[in-house]
Formats: C-alpha cells, sequence, structure tokens
C-alpha cells in the first residue's frame, strides 16, 4: 500500500477527535442534538485548523445512514465512508479559487431545486470563498437567503474580511483559533506513539513552535523530520533540519550580559554566526526566554518546572533585576523591528546586544563617592606702598572745566547770531567744524 502523508492519515473523523475548537465542536452538537440546524455555516480562521475537517464531519452527521441526523456519526456505513474518501454525490465540493467566474456559480445552482440522490441533505463545500467575484456573490444571495430544506450550504475561508455583509450576515459563522504549541505537541507525541516512533519531547516543542498554530503545519514538518533522522526523532535532528540555535546559545547571551562581560558577550556572538542563522529569529528566541524569565519573577508558578531550561531562567531571573529584564526586552524588541536597516544581520545583531551592556544599570554599590580635596590656602595679597598706588594726575588740559558751585550765578551767555554754538565751544573747548 502506498505511504499516505500524516496529514491524511491522521485527519479526524469525528468531532470528539478534533485537537482544540471546543467552542465550535460545542455549537455543532448540540445542534445536531435538537435539530436546530442552520441552513448556511461559515467557518473561518488561519491554514490547517481544521475548516474543512469540521465541514466534511458536519455533513457525515447530517446524512449517516446508521444513526441518522447525530452529533456521532457511526463511520462505517456507505456514506460516512463516502465522505471521507471524498466520493460521496451528495457533498458537492468546490474550490472557489479555480470557479471564481459567475458562470461557475450558475451552474452550481441549477442543481439545488433536485432532492439529494442518497442521503437526507445536500451539501455544498465552498472552500475559500471568499475568492468568488463579487457577481458570484451576488447570484448567490437570493439561493442563499431561501434554500430548499434540503439543501446546506458550508463555507470555509481564511480571509472572511473580503466576503460582502451580505453573505456573512445569512450565514452562521465560526471563528476557529490558532492551535498553541501545547496542543499541537501533545497530538504529536500521541502521532508518535501510535506509529511506534520514539521521540524527545523538546524536538516535538520546536516542531510545535515552527507550526505556528497549524497543525497541518506541523504535520507536515513532523513528516520531514522523521526522514531527516532516519527514524528516532531527536532534538538534534530537528534543529539541524528547522536550522534553529540551541537554546544553550541564547542563555550564553544573557549570562554574559548578567556578568556585564563584553569580552564573553562579542566570543558567544561568534559562535552563533558559525550556524549562518536568521538574526531575527535568534532575537526571537532572546525575547522569549527574556519573557520568561520576566514572568517567573513576577508570577514563579506560571513557570512549568519540568521544563528543560526551569534552572537556568531561574538563576538568570535572580542575577537580573526586573528593570534590567524589561530593558533587554524593550532593547530586542526595538532592535528586531531595526535589524533590516543594518549593513548586515550580524553587525545590528552585535549592535543590539551592545546597547543591552551599554545602557545597563549601575548597581548603587559600584558606584564611587566623590573624592574630597583638601582645601587650598591661598595668600593673601601683599600691601603695596602708598607710593605704588598712587596714580599720577590727569592733564589738566584734559579736563573739562568744573561746572559753578550750586548757588552762584554766571553771567548770561551771549549767542551769536552768524555762529549760535560759539560760546558752547568756548566754553568746552571744541574747535569749530569746517564747513567743506
Amino acid at each position: 500500500m502506498a505511504y499516505q502523508v500524516l496529514a491524511r492519515k491522521w485527519r479526524p473523523h469525528r468531532f470528539a477527535e478534533l485537537v482544540g475548537q471546543t467552542h465550535v465542536q460545542r455549537v455543532l452538537a448540540n445542534a445536531l442534538e435538537s435539530g436546530r440546524l442552520h441552513h448556511a455555516y461559515l467557518f473561518t480562521g488561519t491554514r490547517g485548523v481544521g475548516k474543512t475537517t469540521i465541514a466534511r464531519i458536519l455533513a457525515k452527521s447530517l446524512n449517516c445512514e446508521a444513526k441518522g441526523v447525530s452529533a456521532e456519526p457511526c463511520g462505517e456505513c456507505a456514506a460516512c465512508v463516502d465522505v471521507d474518501n471524498g466520493c460521496y454525490a451528495d457533498l458537492i465540493e468546490v474550490d472557489a479559487a479555480s470557479r471564481t467566474k459567475v458562470e461557475d456559480t450558475r451552474d452550481l445552482l441549477e442543481n439545488v431545486p433536485y432532492a439529494p440522490s442518497r442521503g437526507h441533505y445536500k451539501v455544498y463545500l465552498i472552500d475559500e470563498v471568499h475568492m468568488l467575484s463579487i457577481s458570484s456573490f451576488n447570484a448567490l444571495l437570493k439561493t442563499l437567503e431561501e434554500p430548499p430544506e434540503h439543501i446546506k450550504f458550508l463555507f470555509a475561508t481564511t480571509d472572511p474580511q473580503k466576503l460582502p455583509a451580505t453573505i456573512l450576515s445569512r450565514c452562521l459563522q465560526f471563528n476557529l483559533k490558532r492551535l498553541t504549541v501545547n496542543q499541537i505537541e501533545t497530538h504529536l507525541a500521541h502521532i508518535l506513539t501510535s506509529e511506534n516512533i520514539v521521540f524527545d519531547k523538546a524536538a516535538l516543542g520546536l516542531l510545535g513552535k515552527a507550526a505556528d498554530g497549524s497543525m497541518r503545519d506541523a504535520l507536515s514538518l513532523l513528516d520531514q523530520a522523521i526522514a531527516f533522522a532516519g527514524g528516532e526523532l531527536g532534538l538534534t535532528p530537528v534543529q539541524e533540519m528547522l536550522g534553529s540555535l540551541d537554546k544553550s546559545h541564547v542563555l550564553g547571551l544573557l549570562d554574559a550580559l548578567a556578568n556585564k562581560q563584553g569580552v564573553d558577550l562579542i566570543a558567544e556572538v561568534q559562535k552563533i554566526a558559525e550556524f549562518n542563522p536568521n538574526y531575527a529569529d535568534v532575537l526571537a528566541n532572546l525575547l522569549q526566554l527574556l519573557q520568561q524569565i520576566a514572568l517567573y519573577q513576577q508570577v514563579p508558578t506560571a513557570i512549568d518546572r519540568e521544563q528543560g531550561d526551569f534552572q537556568a531562567i531561574a538563576d538568570l531571573a535572580a542575577r537580573l533585576s526586573p528593570e534590567q529584564v524589561q530593558l533587554f526586552y524593550q532593547i530586542a524588541l526595538l532592535g528586531r523591528s531595526d535589524l533590516a536597516l543594518a549593513v548586515d544581520g550580524k553587525s545590528g545583531f552585535e549592535m543590539v546586544l551592545l546597547r543591552m551592556l551599554a545602557f545597563l544599570p549601575c548597581d548603587p554599590e559600584t558606584i564611587s563617592s566623590p573624592v574630597s580635596t583638601p582645601p587650598v590656602a591661598v595668600p593673601a595679597p601683599t600691601t603695596a606702598p602708598a607710593a605704588a598706588r598712587e596714580l599720577p594726575p590727569p592733564f589738566e588740559a584734559d579736563m573739562p572745566p568744573a561746572p559753578p558751585p550750586m548757588g552762584e550765578t554766571t553771567a548770561p551767555m551771549q549767542i551769536d547770531a552768524q555762529d549760535p554754538f560759539a560760546a558752547v565751544r568756548a566754553a568746552t573747548g571744541l574747535p569749530r567744524k569746517k564747513k567743506h
């Protein structure tokens, strides 16, 4: 039998097998059990979180031949098997990205009035529905608002903002959440145990982080990691495959910063440079570690004591003050956004770390007190002889005539009509200005 990839082999077939999305599972299960079924459902969310899978499980629950309309389809009848194999006649799956024209939508709606051939409902599953044209949406409006009783529409999209409000108002909308690293790690461990493959838990943590909330991405990376490792799934092969650094290098950077050792800091950068990493990812790992340290300083019980680097986080939390951790985090956060503006990644990464070292707060004990210097005696000025202090009298010719004493009267000044300022010049001794 040909090999089947893990993403298809381990696709959930019942609501109970879903990872996460309990809010969607609960609503659909209650609606199926109570018979309060809407005619149109819209599933939104990022890639690989189960939109199409939930739609297929719902289609199977609506048309199960053994249990009828039920939240727990049997999975063994012909209808359930055909839905799982993608060949059920009353489940019409459409890829909207390849059928965007209004003519395609009209052809699709021509068979809506006809009853289902085998099951209770005829289900139209339209994937990536946001790719339809405006004309296609308009052609769909009337049928979507008042469809026949035997018709169910299931829409899936990664971009619900592109859907017209008239479409959104006619559907029950379910926003599927991104999966956490712990959820992905637990599911991968279950799969590897069932496949009888030995694994390292730390390697699954790296795969869960690299998947970025997508279970399908995690399973694809797991397939690649198994092939890369050649059987046993260890931490080192996964690190080499993902191109990620060992966490000890990031811990070494913070250790050098805590010790205020610039030489050790640059030496650790040189070790990291040998792996030719993406320095933005290194800063992201540094930010994550700083967040763990800050969390341990404020809420120690929030950190999982079973994780491998717990003791290192506790040690750094004791050596670094909360102010220093916050400063490092802010510098790394801004440095990561400015990294693209640097001459090269390594130099920009070094400058971020050197900025942390340069702005490191000083301890009050290390600040030296100002040195008190004894006062210097200033010699008293020597008294000069009286003869040396006396200034020579000014020349009498340069001195203006003294004004008459108060109370004394002087003769009235005679003003010459030809030269009205003659008396003034005579009193002050100023020469007459010659005319040119």
